[in-house]
C-alpha cells in the first residue's frame, strides 16, 4: 500500500468500516433509505461508499459526496447495528476528507468562512441576530413582509421557516440573563447551563425558563461566561478542525467552573447540542493534551430533562384533559440514550394523556440545517412523520430539540392542523404546565 492511499484511510477512519458486515439491520431505521429507496442512500450502502474510497477502487471522493451529503446524521442506524458500527464517526470523517478537497466557488467560501468562523462562534454576533429579529418583529417590517406575501420568495423556503420560528425577546432582556440563580427550597446541584448558539439567539424564552425550571426544581443555575457553540453544525458539515477548535474553547471555559467547585454538571436543553458535547472526549481523543480534559468534560453533560428528572420534577398542581404526542430528536435517543426522561416528565404532568405515534424513534427531516439545504427530500421525511403525527389526534407535539421544533411547527402548518395542534419544546409545556414564565 502506497503512503498516500495509507494516509487516505486514516483520514476517513477506513478501519471503523470493517465492523460493517453489511446485514441489514440499518435499512428499515434509515429515513433516508425509507423515502429514497435506494442502496447508496442508505447506512451500509454509504459505509460500503467510503470503504471503496480507502481501498482505491473509488479515487474522486467527489463521487461519494451526495449519497454522504443527503444523510441526515440521525444515527438510528447505530441504535440498530447488531455489531457496533461506529457510523457518526465514518460520516463526519469522510465529510471533512471532501470538504479538505472540494473547490467552492468565491462566494460559497466567503458565506462558509462567515458563518462557521465568525458568526455562530460569537456570542457578538448571535445576540446581533437575536436583537435584529426583535427589531424586525417590532417595526412593523415583519407584518409588511408577511402581508406582502415578499416571503414566499426567500430563497430555499426561508420564508416557511420564518413564520414558524418563536418571538424573539428584547436586547433589554437579552442582556438580563443572571450569571446565578438560586435554587428554590432545599439545593439538590449545582449545574452550568450550556446556552448555545442558535438556541441563544432565536429560542432565547427557552433558555429562560430552563434555567427558571432548574432552579424551582432545586438546582442553583451558574451561566459561564466564554463558552460558545457546540461545534455540531461545523462538525455535520465537515469543518472538524473548527469544531475541535470550539470543544477547547467550551472546556477550558466550563473547567474553570469545576475547579471553583461551582458546578456538578454541566447541563444543555438541545438535543444536537447535548450530542456534540457529550461526544467531545472521541472528537479530541488524539489530542494528548485535551483527551483527558475531554473526557471529564464529557462525563459532566447532562440533558436538562435528566437532571429534572434527578430532582424529582416541578410541581403541577392541575392541567386541564389534554392529548400529546412526543417527537423524540434523533441525537437524544441514538447518541445520548435518554429516551425515558422526557416521558417521565410529561407523563408527570396531571391529566395529560401521552400517545406515542408510529415509528416514534424515525427522524423528522430537521437535522440542523439539512431542512434548509435539502429541502424536498426533508419534506418527503416531514410528510411521512406527520402521517404518524396525525394518528395520535394529539393536540401538541412536544420536542426537545431547536430543529425538531422549527420542523412540526412547519409539518403542522402543511397538514392544515395549525387550529388544532401545536408544537411545544419540552421545557415549554412543563413550564407553562407549572405556571412559570
Amino acid at each position: 500500500m502506497n503512503e498516500q492511499l495509507a494516509a487516505l484511510r486514516r483520514e476517513l477512519k477506513y478501519e471503523k468500516t470493517d465492523a460493517c458486515v453489511q446485514c441489514g439491520y440499518c435499512l428499515p431505521a434509515c429515513p433516508t433509505y425509507a423515502t429514497m429507496g435506494k442502496e447508496t442512500h442508505s447506512p451500509r450502502g454509504r459505509i460500503n461508499l467510503v470503504k471503496m474510497a480507502g481501498e482505491g477502487k473509488i479515487t474522486d471522493l467527489s463521487v461519494i459526496e451526495e449519497p454522504l451529503d443527503l444523510c441526515l446524521g440521525c444515527r438510528a442506524c447505530e441504535t440498530a447495528c447488531p455489531t457496533g458500527v461506529e457510523y457518526g464517526a465514518i460520516l463526519e470523517a469522510a465529510r471533512a476528507a471532501i470538504v479538505r478537497r472540494k473547490s467552492y466557488s468565491l462566494p460559497v467560501r466567503i458565506l462558509r468562512y462567515t458563518l462557521f468562523k465568525k458568526v455562530f462562534p460569537s456570542r457578538l454576533a448571535m445576540n446581533l441576530i437575536g436583537n435584529g429579529k426583535w427589531l424586525y418583529e417590532k417595526s412593523g417590517l415583519q407584518a409588511v413582509a408577511r402581508k406582502s406575501g415578499v416571503l414566499s420568495r426567500l430563497p430555499a423556503h426561508l420564508g416557511e421557516f420564518e413564520a414558524a420560528t418563536p418571538p424573539a425577546v428584547s436586547p433589554r432582556e437579552r442582556r438580563n440573563l443572571p450569571r446565578f440563580t438560586a435554587a428554590k427550597g432545599k439545593r439538590k446541584f449545582t449545574v452550568a447551563f450550556f446556552s448555545g448558539c442558535v438556541m441563544d439567539a432565536m429560542f432565547r424564552t427557552i433558555n429562560e425558563l430552563s434555567v427558571k425550571l432548574l432552579a424551582e426544581a432545586g438546582c442553583d443555575v451558574v451561566v459561564i461566561d466564554n463558552q460558545t457553540c457546540c461545534g455540531a453544525l461545523h462538525a455535520h458539515s465537515g469543518e472538524l478542525d473548527e469544531s475541535k477548535s470550539l470543544a477547547r474553547r467550551n472546556i477550558a471555559a466550563f473547567e474553570r467552573a469545576f475547579e471553583r467547585g461551582e458546578a456538578d454538571y454541566i447541563v444543555n436543553n438541545a438535543g444536537g447540542c447535548g450530542a456534540m458535547l457529550a461526544e467531545y472526549d472521541h472528537l479530541l481523543a488524539d489530542d494528548p493534551q485535551w483527551s483527558e480534559r475531554s473526557k471529564r468534560f464529557a462525563a459532566k453533560s447532562k440533558d436538562i430533562s435528566q437532571l429534572l428528572v434527578w430532582c424529582g420534577g416541578v410541581l403541577v398542581a392541575d392541567h386541564p384533559p389534554e392529548k400529546v404526542t412526543y417527537q423524540r430528536s434523533c441525537h437524544m435517543t441514538n447518541v445520548l440514550k435518554v429516551t425515558q426522561e422526557p416521558l417521565e416528565l410529561i407523563r408527570s404532568v396531571p391529566n395529560v394523556e401521552l400517545v406515542e405515534m408510529k415509528e416514534a424513534e424515525m427522524c423528522c427531516g430537521s437535522a440542523g440545517i439539512y431542512n434548509i439545504v435539502h429541502y424536498e427530500a426533508s419534506i418527503d421525511i416531514l410528510d411521512r412523520k406527520m402521517e404518524h403525527v396525525t394518528g395520535t389526534k394529539a393536540a401538541a407535539v412536544i420536542t426537545t430539540n431547536p430543529g425538531c421544533l422549527l420542523q412540526m411547527k412547519l409539518g403542522i402548518e402543511r397538514a392544515g392542523l395549525s387550529g388544532s395542534m401545536r408544537a411545544l419544546h419540552l421545557v415549554e409545556y412543563i413550564a407553562e404546565a407549572a405556571g412559570i414564565s
